[in-house]
């Protein structure tokens, strides 16, 4: 007895197909949910009032670069970090020194490098000095002898009777502050984890139909 068999259509060629259309699957889901968070983190940013530069710090990078894979992978990271890090903890800042942390007051204006001005920019600036003010109750300060200009800063008296001249605060000196936590990343994050299975899966379908 003889026993003939015949497979139509073709296993091996069917497997191939399925591996294929999994390959796209898989791919195409892990895009999806790395283009999703880095959208998702930048709109976070932004809603926490922290300006669309460091929003657009987001970005996002796709394994394989190229082609297809059941292993694709995303990446979805900050170029800058530190900064949005500290807005995701909400980390207890304090002087690497030991020292007093300065707060600058509207007073002392900004820094010419970005960001806020130090003590010593300050006086370097502006040709005065600054006095140390203790104050038990609240915060001590760094103030100024001078007069304010029309942007509400400090800066030389040129008046010779002292018309115009205050005593600003320039500075407020505090031991410590604790930077409120204004994101919360990994929420969004274990979002796009948990749709990866349904990306996957319609994907697939997708391509069938």
């Amino acid at each position: 007895m003889k026993l003939k068999l015949d497979i139509d259509p073709d296993i091996v060629a069917m497997m191939a197909a399925e591996v294929a259309a999994g390959e796209r699957a898989v791919t195409a889901a892990m895009r999806g949910a790395g283009t999703g968070l880095k959208s998702a983190w930048r709109l976070q940013i932004t809603g926490a009032g922290l300006g669309p530069r460091l929003a657009n710090s987001i970005r996002s990078q796709n394994f394989p670069r190229s082609g297809e894979s059941l292993d694709a992978a995303a990446l979805v990271w900050s170029k800058a970090p530190v900064i949005v890090g500290a807005h995701d903890t909400g980390p207890l800042i304090r002087s690497k020194d030991g020292f007093w942390l300065a707060i600058p007051l509207p007073a002392a204006g900004k820094s010419l490098r970005g960001g806020r001005i130090t003590p010593g920019e300050w006086e370097r600036r502006r040709g005065l000095r600054l006095r140390f003010v203790y104050r038990r109750t609240g915060p001590s300060l760094l103030v100024a002898e001078g007069r304010l200009n029309t942007k509400g800063q400090a800066v030389v008296s040129r008046s010779k009777t002292g018309r115009g001249k205050v005593t600003a605060p320039i500075f407020l000196l505090v031991p410590q502050v604790k930077l409120p936590k204004r994101l919360d990343l990994a929420r969004d994050a274990d979002r796009a984890l948990d749709s990866v299975p349904g990306l996957i899966v319609a994907n697939w379908v997708e391509a069938k139909i």
